[in-house]
């Protein structure tokens, strides 16, 4: 028997310049976790954006239990029980769960509001699916994990019985994504079908019934978990061998390039992130900061990096002491800082990448001379980094906001490694990034530090502090609560210093 719910056939989608769907066929059947894997770029998001009416295909069809239908709109989508989670929540803040949920699906009894059957509706579906929310809740209070438990129930408040979600754990810590991954089997259990977009091979691996893969806007092949493996679903979403294991030598330590002493930071309400923290980077190490998101890193690394003033401690950048709120100076004692969000830290995206890869560099010679840019030098310098740093762009004039996520990173890698530096600040350098940028990235980082630098790397990916640091220090409520060597280090035992468990 067919149990196919949904089938595409022949989906054309172009955009000026980009064929971002090439003839694609997809298929999803009743009860069936069903995952589009790919790079940025590969044309998932597009597909499904097609898929909930958000684009109008330029050519192919699309049946819901074997009759054809056209998805012009959202409403459209939702009338044939298609919802969607999408990667940046469309959630006010202001509102609670409840009117969240119910916003242009209002339950109304003689003609006024019927909020008491809305939150009725919603606390059934909460307990059904084990999803542990409160209508009373405001989401501007609630973690990011239980605002996208919030989306899931707007969509099955709808009667969805089709959801996409997409990049669904790119913003949760590991133990958000294990909760989400039960609570995604039991809406598999209840017969709905999921349509679940990402690039992490892991969790591919681990919650999917069917894969399908695409690569620059195709359809390279679908296959199932058992008869595959993260390095053969690599190689299909890249199309070539990629190493999925970092290499590295020995590390040989040298002389301290950053010491932090019984530091103090505050947050941006005065609310204190960082307390008391102390560590040491040397020449020749990578440094890693293990945590769940949300213990105080953020602040850490911007204190660190001149953006954040601290209010307690002392800071020492190669033996010369941080003033503090002043990122020039940071970067003019060698530092190097890939931020955690690069569009809103790390690069002016209506600038040409041109003019992103000179910006710690634009003031001073060969770049300029008495404040007069020297164009063709830059043009020249730019034009090499595009080539040694494999950053996927037409040209140097091209705006840096139409970049994919991994250019945009490696535009920063770029201007930031091709310095004279001594430290390396690493903010979750690999967020949201696909399995070839990750690769180039992780060994981007190792040579950074085979070449003497010190290299602080933040990340709430186990697997990438494992990988990389040469030691780690464990973040648990803005304090370091433990340092090991990564011999030493299990993912048991982080996982339980992370959760403040010192046994």
């Amino acid at each position: 028997m067919n149990n196919e719910i949904l089938s595409m056939k022949g989906i054309i989608k172009v955009f000026p310049g980009v064929v971002a769907n090439d003839r694609i066929d997809f298929s999803l059947r009743k009860g069936e976790i069903h995952t589009l894997l790919g790079e940025n770029g590969a044309g998932k998001t597009t597909l499904m954006n097609i898929l909930y009416g958000l684009y109008t295909p330029d050519e192919g069809e699309i049946k819901i239990d074997g009759r054809e239908v056209q998805i012009k709109t959202p409403s459209d989508a939702l009338s044939h029980g298609i919802g969607m989670v999408h990667q940046h929540f469309m959630l006010i803040p202001i509102m609670s769960v409840a009117e969240n949920i119910i916003l242009g699906k209002e339950t109304k009894k003689n003609g006024l509001l019927d909020r008491k059957k809305a939150k009725n509706k919603i606390q059934t579906l909460s307990q059904q699916y084990k999803l542990d929310l409160n209508p009373d809740d405001l989401i501007k209070d609630l973690p990011i994990g239980t605002q996208q438990r919030v989306e899931i129930i707007k969509a099955l408040y709808r009667e969805a019985n089709i959801l996409i979600l997409d990049e669904p754990t790119s913003v949760l810590t590991p133990q958000e994504s294990k909760e989400l991954f039960t609570i995604l089997r039991s809406l598999k259990n209840e017969g709905k079908s999921i349509i679940f977009i990402s690039h992490k091979l892991k969790e591919v691996l681990e919650i999917s019934d069917r894969i399908t893969v695409l690569r620059n806007g195709k359809v390279i092949g679908s296959v199932e978990p058992g008869g595959t493996n993260e390095q053969q679903l690599a190689s299909m979403m890249v199309g070539r061998e990629v190493i999925l294991k970092v290499e590295k030598k020995k590390m040989d330590m040298g002389a301290p390039v950053l010491v932090v002493n019984d530091l103090d930071v505050n947050d941006q309400r005065g609310v204190k992130a960082v307390n008391s923290i102390s560590f040491t980077v040397h020449e020749g190490e990578i440094f890693g900061i293990a945590g769940v998101q949300g213990n105080g890193q953020t602040e850490l690394i911007q204190a660190l990096t001149g953006l954040l003033p601290f209010q307690n401690g002392e800071v020492t950048i190669q033996n010369r002491k941080l003033p503090g709120e002043n990122p020039r100076k940071v970067t003019l004692l060698g530092t190097a800082h890939i931020p955690e969000d690069r569009q809103k830290y790390g690069l002016v995206l209506p600038y040409p990448v041109r003019d992103n890869l000179i910006l710690c560099s634009y003031y001073s010679k060969p770049f300029s001379n008495r404040r007069i840019l020297n164009f063709p030098f830059i043009a020249e310098k730019t034009s090499q980094l595009l080539n040694e740093y494999d950053i996927k762009a037409p040209g140097i004039n091209t705006i840096t906001d139409t970049l994919s996520g991994g250019n945009q990173q490696k535009t920063i890698v770029a201007r930031e490694l091709a310095r004279d530096i001594k430290l390396l600040i690493a903010s979750q350098p690999t967020r949201g990034l696909d399995v070839g940028s990750i690769e180039y990235i992780h060994k981007k980082i190792i040579e950074t530090r085979d070449a003497r630098c010190g290299v602080l790397l933040v990340s709430p990916e186990l697997d990438e502090i494992m990988s990389l640091a040469d030691t780690i220090g464990v973040i648990f409520k803005g304090q370091i609560i433990k340092i090991l060597n990564v011999e030493e280090a299990t993912k048991e035992k982080l996982g339980l210093l992370m959760a403040g468990i010192h046994q």
